[in-house]
């Protein structure tokens, strides 16, 4: 396996009372153990695209084509994209080293700088179009129904933009657009505006969600041109579902372990908050993936818990005062890479006159390795309930085995609580109310 879990610090019989009970973990497995069959019923039926795009190759090659072609003459490639449609490039993105200091180091530098804009702020915008050399910037615009409102507004005043600085006849090289094919029922404004202006358009996966997208062209994209191996990602996805198809039992797939005690917990120990802490820079846009995939996919019908991203080890010193000493209702999971004896030394002189002794010689990855390992220590002995998982290293076959674990494990938990993990029935309303406004201001 590309990663190991380990859900002993969630159970009593190793915090004591306030972990779960081995026979309410063993009830919430049977619920989950449905939701595995019909995981394998919708892969031989091929009814669910998530379980099958982790085998496809096609996708991939159309996209590496176009970014090719779009990143000529380039300097800069802004991806413009909100939610499911911005956070799943920006989690495999910042695998590469994207927006981490000296994360340069491991970046083929000849490569066109990536910039992602997935929040509108009207300052934002404007400081961005003016700053950028428009002729040797590119633009990405996602939208998986071409109707989004916020990057609608980015994509016009980009066009807008560069049709003001006299490029207007270069605007077809310039941009490229992701969205859901034409359909009867529905109007896709994105791919008409781009079609209006001959912009080249990648079809956005039908059946495959904007949070659980991180898969598709959406997240490829953004990871092809970080120069990563887009087919190492989907092979190391692609070994977290088959393991779950040669499950005789819900025991042998950790995605439905993770599930059946997140379900545990809530339902018997009053947890209301999932955090998600992993213990590198790395790994921070991932921690709110998690979140987005979580609330939006089980926050239903009075259902769901908290989810909170964090980052190790600098919310050591901001939020662990309330999780050791606070309300007894967080499940942690602590997401730890082995870097044991990476990173720079500390001199050992230097650290005498520190008063820190006990750092000198070791290195930067040997004080973080000890780190994520005492605060799921220091959680059990508070009777915290902690996951752990543990990967070796962070290429792009790990990365790729996170993201389908933890899209499966809530997949899983959804169907559980016999919920649809897919839809997202409330954030409508705040839509049709945001273009209500808009068109009676």
């Amino acid at each position: 396996m590309l990663y190991q879990q380990n859900i002993d610090g969630c159970l009593a019989e190793s915090i004591g009372a306030t972990g779960v009970d081995r026979q309410a973990f063993e009830k919430s497995l049977g619920k989950v153990a449905a939701g595995i069959e019909r995981l394998k019923d919708a892969y031989a039926s091929d009814t669910l695209p998530l379980l099958k795009i982790s085998q496809s190759t096609e996708d991939i090659d159309a996209a590496a084509a176009a970014l090719a072609a779009l990143s000529e003459g380039a300097r800069s490639i802004l991806f413009f994209g909100t939610g499911g449609s911005g956070l799943g490039g920006q989690t495999l993105a910042q695998v590469s080293g994207w927006n981490i200091p000296g994360g340069a180091n491991v970046y083929d530098r000849s490569r066109p700088r990536t910039r992602f804009y997935d929040n509108l702020d009207p300052l934002t915008q404007l400081g961005t179009l003016d700053e950028v050399d428009l002729a040797s910037t590119r633009f990405v615009i996602i939208s998986k129904s071409g109707g989004t409102t916020e990057t609608l507004a980015q994509a016009i005043t980009a066009l807008s933009a560069v049709q003001d600085a006299g490029l207007g006849e270069a605007i077809p090289n310039m941009f490229l657009g992701i969205t859901e094919p034409d359909t009867n029922d529905r109007k896709n404004g994105l791919r008409d505006l781009f079609e209006a202006h001959a912009i080249p358009l990648l079809d956005h996966p039908i059946g495959i969600g904007g949070r659980f997208s991180c898969l598709t062209n959406v997240g490829l994209l953004p990871a092809l041109a970080r120069g990563m191996k887009a087919h190492d990602i989907r092979k190391g996805a692609d070994e977290v579902v088959q393991q779950l198809c040669a499950a005789t039992g819900p025991q042998e797939c950790p995605p439905a372990v993770g599930a059946a005690i997140a379900l545990a917990a809530a339902e018997n120990q009053s947890i209301r908050s999932v955090v998600m802490m992993p213990y590198s820079d790395r790994l921070a846009h991932f921690a709110s993936w998690f979140v987005q995939l979580w609330a939006e996919s089980l926050g239903k019908g009075g259902h769901g818990t908290t989810p909170i991203a964090t980052l190790g080890p600098r919310d050591q010193h901001s939020q662990l005062q309330l999780f050791m000493d606070g309300p007894r209702d967080f499940l942690f999971t602590v997401l730890r890479i082995a870097n044991a004896g990476t990173g720079p030394e500390i001199n050992a002189d230097m650290a005498g006159r520190a008063g820190a002794s006990y750092m000198a010689g070791k290195t930067i990855g040997d004080i973080v390795n000890a780190q994520s390992h005492a605060i799921v220590a220091a959680l059990q002995q508070a009777g915290r309930p902690v996951r752990t998982v543990d990967v070796a290293t962070l290429g792009e076959r790990h990365i790729g085995a996170l993201l389908m674990h933890f899209m499966l494990e809530t997949i899983l938990t959804g169907y559980a609580l016999e919920i649809d993990p897919f839809d997202q029935p409330a954030v409508e309303l705040a839509k049709k109310l945001t273009r209500e406004n808009l068109s009676t201001a």
